[in-house]
């Protein structure tokens, strides 16, 4: 499930009423909700500041004197569409003079996190398989192209009586190197690793 790599802030203005919308990434609902204490104190003066969230399997919302219905749950509808985890949103809103009515509102409350959601980096976590391979200095330039062609990234080297080099691959390549080598190689699959990486939104 897509998380955020950073936390966003995002503000539009409808009929004179200011949204300025706060994505922030948490894993606890104790720290999201420490969170959102940071945003009121922040914002003392707004009539609103609604919430939506989804961690783990905590997922709530709240209107937060708006019309019931008309906020934190088209918040968290985003949230869910978008198939978000470990993320708080906030939507803060300062009245500005003109009403705009449920559905109005509604809208509102919706577009200002899909449109924060649109400028946030989204990253997803990835399981990796974690390697160490031996071998002799003589192979370096071999193995180093053999990684930079396949875009695997070694994560550590280390230069002792033989070359270390520890990566992570999402596949066994265990084959591939020892044919690449004619076999020159000690190969060790160590554990697997949780990892992070960018997701590309089409659209927009």
């Amino acid at each position: 499930m897509p998380k955020l790599k950073n936390d966003i802030e995002h503000s539009i203005e409808i009929k004179k009423s200011k949204f300025i919308t706060y994505l922030h990434k948490t894993s606890s609902e104790e720290e999201a909700k420490e969170f959102l204490k940071l945003v009121r104190k922040a914002h003392p003066d707004a009539r609103h500041a609604c919430t939506a969230m989804v961690i783990g399997s905590v997922v709530r919302s709240n209107d937060d004197g708006e019309p019931a219905g008309t906020a934190g749950h088209p918040m968290l509808d985003v949230l869910l569409g978008a198939q978000m985890n470990d993320i708080l949103a906030v939507v803060v809103r300062y009245f500005g003079g003109t009403l705009l009515g449920k559905g109005g509102l509604v809208r509102a409350y919706s577009s200002s996190v899909r449109l924060a959601l649109e400028q946030a980096t989204l990253v997803d976590e990835l399981v990796l398989k974690k390697y160490r391979i031996l071998f002799d200095y003589s192979l370096i330039g071999k193995l180093d192209a053999f990684f930079k062609i396949r875009n695997i990234e070694v994560i550590e080297k280390q230069y002792e009586e033989q070359v270390i080099y520890y990566f992570c691959s999402k596949e066994d390549i265990s084959t591939l190197l020892k044919e690449t080598t004619s076999g020159n190689i000690e190969i060790e699959y160590l554990e697997d690793v949780i990892c992070e990486a960018e997701l590309v939104l089409n659209g927009g």
